[in-house]
């Protein structure tokens, strides 16, 4: 039995040699280690054949054994009750408990869909193409597998369902909804996977004005519920802006953040005060009340926030709302990217600095793919470009624009101006918002784009896009626009080419880059995520401490690794 004395022996152990590494997983056949061996009938101790396993490792492993297993006690049951109490609903799922086994069969695959389309009142989707679709995106090169099933859920007891049959069967999950993430966060398993469509889980539940937050299912799409609120005459905005068609769940799940970002912050910030989320056991939990501050122990809304589905499976979230404030937007034109960034480290750092909302970077190249595309009224100057955001009142709004042209002319700006319209100002961050399209639609027939994203400190933010563009143009890949959300450091090279000898030729700069950025003291990823492409960096950004950390994570709330697996990190 590892009960009280080898807790305190693990944790004797951890103190002086740290936590030993565990068996590294694949997607096809992934090690079980010592976690995937711990079964737990929710008393304080493994079972026998956990022991037994437990007992042949050296006596390190077998107290972290007794440490992992003493926090996730519970965590694989033979009968869940899924409850919510006085902040949810109540559902009886049995869920059986699996033996120690790798993934799901070829013929247990086939019995779970049959079982799936006997239990769920979705619709359970079995074909081939659809299924590839499901697997892959059309702007990601990171290798993608189709999923063996896809489940279209409409409420949290439907995927609780589903996560039923994955852990009797042991058949990894990988949520979908909105479609936009870039780094093959929603690639299949190769053994086989469940694919969770969230999509369907769109609503809106609970609107409450006077306290400034809204409660809605993860499927919801930021833009969605943005104009629901307008349309309902509520003067309140959800202000994290990503991609266009990005689902809350998605946000959630890569740490989003967008072109409001300077003003407003990321995901990881206060936006979103609590999330609804079926564990990898069947669990439903609500990681805390509505309130808009808790001191409750640990936060364990943002464990969830950045996890890309490797924890659980979040099927609700209650979103604090920002006020909407009156905005005007302009744009500067600078001689060089080195001139932009210093006009708005200075702009950020003045008495007016909190009145600007956005500011984003274009580079010479992306302007003249937003004027080939085709896609604007007008033409706009071909050179290094700021689209600002002002916002608050008409008089602060006046007093900001004296200031933001007194600094951009002061770093060499060649031209300034306001959107002359609502029209034209909305136009102007439409192309701004959709500059991955543009940058395909210029780049003419069988034109391809590999989209990237870094982040520095803003000071190194010059160094870091001209080494970039150099490198880029060194190798002759041309076709590379540049946006970036210069305010916090953080930029996207959407790099075109057009065949795979180009592709080849991309992926190593993108390599040269990431390493570049964390050279820098940066990071691998700002906002998109980690997924399947940036996950080979993590040790070089965090150190093996922090992984080993996360790893830890991972195996106590998901120990048979079905939640998505593979993502974030080889060993995650």
């Amino acid at each position: 039995m590892l009960g009280h004395r080898h807790l305190q022996a693990g944790l004797r152990r951890t103190a002086r040699y740290g936590a030993p590494r565990t068996p590294c997983s694949s997607l096809s056949s992934p090690a079980h280690g010592p976690l995937g061996g711990l079964l737990w009938n929710g008393r304080r101790h493994a079972s026998s054949s956990a022991v037994q396993i437990a007992s042949s490792w050296k006596s390190a492993h077998v107290a972290l054994a007794g440490l992992i297993g003493f926090v996730t006690a519970g965590v694989l049951f033979s009968k869940a009750s899924v409850k919510l109490d006085a902040v949810g609903f109540h559902t009886n799922v049995n869920i059986p408990q699996p033996t120690v086994k790798e993934y799901a069969s070829s013929k247990e695959i086939r019995q779970a869909i049959e079982e799936l389309k006997k239990t769920l009142s979705g619709e359970v989707v079995t074909d081939k193409n659809t299924l590839i679709t499901y697997g892959s995106s059309p702007n990601s090169y990171h290798p993608a597998s189709a999923h063996s099933v896809a489940v279209r859920v409409k409420s949290t007891e439907d995927v609780v369902k589903v996560v039923a049959v994955a852990n009797k069967y042991r058949i990894p999950i990988v949520a979908y909804s909105g479609a936009t993430s870039l780094e093959g966060h929603y690639s299949g398993v190769g053994s086989g996977s469940i694919c969770l469509d969230m999509s369907g889980m769109d609503q809106i539940l609970e609107i409450h004005e006077a306290d400034g937050d809204l409660i809605c299912q993860s499927g919801a799409r930021w833009e969605d519920i943005n104009h629901t609120l307008k349309d309902k005459g509520i003067p309140l905005f959800f202000p994290l802006d990503p991609g266009p068609g990005a689902t809350i769940g998605g946000m959630i799940g890569t740490g989003c953040s967008g072109t409001n970002a300077v003003r407003y912050g990321t995901a990881r910030g206060e936006w979103f005060l609590n999330v609804t989320v079926v564990l990898p056991n069947g669990k439903v939990i609500k990681t805390r009340r509505r309130a808009r501050k808790s001191a409750t122990g640990f936060d364990t809304t943002k464990l969830f926030i950045g996890a890309e589905g490797t924890l659980g499976i979040v099927t609700e979230a209650t979103l604090r709302l920002a006020p909407v404030i009156p905005t005007k937007v302009a744009m500067a034109q600078f001689p060089s990217v080195d001139s932009a960034v210093s006009a708005v480290q200075e702009l950020l750092n003045s008495p007016d600095g909190p009145h600007i909302q956005c500011v984003e970077l274009l580079d010479n190249k992306m302007m003249e793919a937003i004027n080939a595309a085709g896609l604007v009224s007008r033409s706009y100057p071909v050179s290094d470009s700021l689209f600002l955001k002002l916002q608050g009142t008409e008089a602060s709004i006046r007093q900001t624009a004296e200031t933001v042209q007194r600094i951009v002319k002061k770093h060499g700006s060649t031209k300034f101006q306001f959107a002359e319209s609502d029209e034209e100002a909305a136009e102007i961050w439409e192309n701004r918002k959709y500059a991955l399209m543009s940058t395909i639609t210029a780049g003419g027939e069988g034109a391809r784009v590999w989209t990237t994203d870094v982040c520095v400190p803003v000071s190194h933010l010059p160094e870091l896009v001209y080494e970039t563009k150099k490198d880029l143009e060194s190798v002759g890949l041309n076709k590379t626009t540049i946006v970036g959300h210069v305010g916090d450091g953080n930029f996207h090279a959407l790099i075109g080419f057009n065949n795979d000898e180009e592709l080849s030729k991309v992926s190593d700069a993108v390599h040269r880059l990431v390493h570049r950025a964390i050279a820098l003291d940066g990071t691998c990823t700002g906002e998109h995520g980690v997924g399947l492409g940036k996950k080979e960096y993590l040790y070089d950004e965090l150190g093996e401490d922090t992984v080993e950390l996360m790893k830890t994570v991972k195996a106590a709330i998901d120990p048979l690794n079905i939640m998505n697996p593979g993502k974030v990190s080889r060993h995650v």
